[in-house]
């Protein structure tokens, strides 16, 4: 079994303790050294290229963030925050999830032995999924190596056989000249079945002229052995101009009252009021990953997007709001973190909060709204895409689009089956090629579900499209 080397980055000397032994209670990882600033963990991590770092978000000299962007730039290693529940913590821990981090655990609270075991086994479970998802990528790789090699490997031979190809030619015994068939010349006696070609002649008067030509149509007509003439087409009748009746011009346009009324099915019912008014909603799920692919996806929405959006991004509490306020500086939309009883509005995102479970209702006034529960994690979540989407299955008025993003697990790939099945408008999923974890989009895909499975930079115009 392999056993991989881990560094463990934290300014206090009795974290760096717990987080060890967190780890090392699982014997497929050791912890090879331990740095207590940024800077030398920059150092470490070149020395030493570990398989994984964990990383404290607040330190001093050099924080976790400036660390993690400085080992970006010179190594791939998957990074794991440890972050407080602080307020510049935990959006530090956002922008490090921004710049390239792999995953994120808060710090466990130290006067609760229960609460240091869950982290640990969360902590180990990403450093697991990161580890997987390097030898994933380089299978991957493998094989496309393996692929581009065959795919060259054919090219040369086609091209080789395309120079032999004119030689053969040449070394081939030339074929007989074949003459032409020579026409058969018929004596003048036998008649002859062939047409033969109508002659004007110049003396005769033109009435004559048309006579003899009704005659020889009449004698030809009345003969049983004439063969139809395929080359004598009918020539079409002129068409007359179509006029516009008066009537038609003057008119007045059919306005949308009026074909809904003499419609069989009748639209939708729109709600009233400007921003709340849409009959089309996006739902996107995401896990391991998300937070960089919900700010590429969310940049490239416009704020005339005519639907509102729905985020289930797993998350403790607490940091969905943070993630929320920093994806609404860079989107077009209106990004917050939803609430309870929230109306629905087109050009708006709602992230569900941490700990909630988040459901499309229907208030008694025609407007849909958020509510929020505290049921039973589903799939190990709450909130739970596959709780989300489950939700959209009554509302058939609406024109439903699904998203699923880069993530672990299988959350939400259920829901969308069915969403599928029943006929949903379209279903998207993030490709294995941009995917952090390639987990939740592969068990929709093998669900086969997915309309638009493409990457990450392709979804926002596709989704954009087929909500326009």
């Amino acid at each position: 079994m392999a056993v991989y080397q881990v560094l463990v980055v934290d300014d206090s000397a009795f974290m760096r303790k717990i987080v060890t032994d967190l780890i090392e209670a699982d014997p497929e990882f050791k912890v090879a050294a331990t740095a207590s600033t940024g800077k030398e963990a920059i150092e470490k991590a070149v020395d030493l290229k570990p398989d994984v770092i964990t990383m404290d978000v607040e330190m001093p000299e050099m924080n976790g963030l400036d660390a993690l962007k400085s080992i970006m730039q010179k190594s791939s290693v998957p990074v794991i925050m440890l972050s407080g529940i602080n307020e510049q913590g935990m959006k530090e821990t956002i922008m490090a999830l921004e710049a390239g981090a792999f995953d994120f655990i808060r710090k466990p609270s130290i006067s609760h032995d229960q609460d240091i075991a869950q982290v640990g086994k969360a902590l180990v479970e990403r450093m697991r999924a990161a580890m997987n998802e390097i030898k994933r990528k380089a299978e991957r790789e493998e094989s496309l190596k393996q692929t581009k090699e065959i795919q060259e490997h054919l090219l040369r031979q086609s091209q080789r056989v395309q120079r032999d190809v004119p030689a053969q030619v040449r070394r081939e015994p030339a074929q007989k000249r074949i003459d032409p068939v020579q026409p058969v010349t018929r004596p003048n006696s036998e008649p002859s079945d062939r047409p033969q070609p109508k002659v004007l002649q110049r003396n005769m008067p033109l009435a004559d002229q048309k006579k003899e030509r009704s005659d020889k149509k009449l004698e030809a007509a009345k003969s049983p052995d004439r063969a139809p003439n395929t080359r004598e087409a009918k020539v079409p009748k002129p068409i007359k101009p179509l006029h516009t009746p008066k009537e038609l011009r003057n008119a007045e346009p059919i306005r949308m009252e009026q074909m809904a009324a003499s419609s069989s099915q009748p639209l939708p019912k729109a709600v009233t009021g400007t921003d709340s008014a849409f009959n089309k909603i996006v739902a996107i799920g995401c896990s391991t990953g998300g937070p960089r692919a919900l700010k590429t996806l969310l940049e490239e929405l416009p704020a005339d997007l005519p639907a509102p959006v729905i985020i289930v991004q797993h998350m403790p509490p607490n940091f969905t709001r943070s993630l929320a306020q920093r994806l609404n500086t860079f989107s077009p939309l209106h990004v917050v973190e939803a609430e309870e009883g929230m109306v629905l509005k087109k050009g708006s995102a709602y992230i569900a909060p941490g700990g909630y479970h988040i459901v499309v209702s229907k208030a008694t006034d025609g407007r849909y709204i958020l509510k929020l529960t505290e049921q039973h994690p589903v799939n190990g979540h709450r909130p739970s895409v596959d709780t989300m989407f489950e939700s959209l299955l009554p509302f058939t008025s609406l024109q439903r689009h699904l998203v699923l993003l880069t993530g672990m697990g299988s959350d939400g790939a259920r829901m969308m089956k069915k969403l599928y099945e029943a006929g949903v408008t379209s279903t998207f999923a993030e490709n294995e090629e941009t995917c952090v974890v390639y987990g939740m989009p592969r068990s929709a895909v093998e669900l086969q579900c997915v309309r638009h499975l493409l990457p990450l930079q392709e979804i926002a115009p596709k989704l954009v499209q087929a909500v326009k």
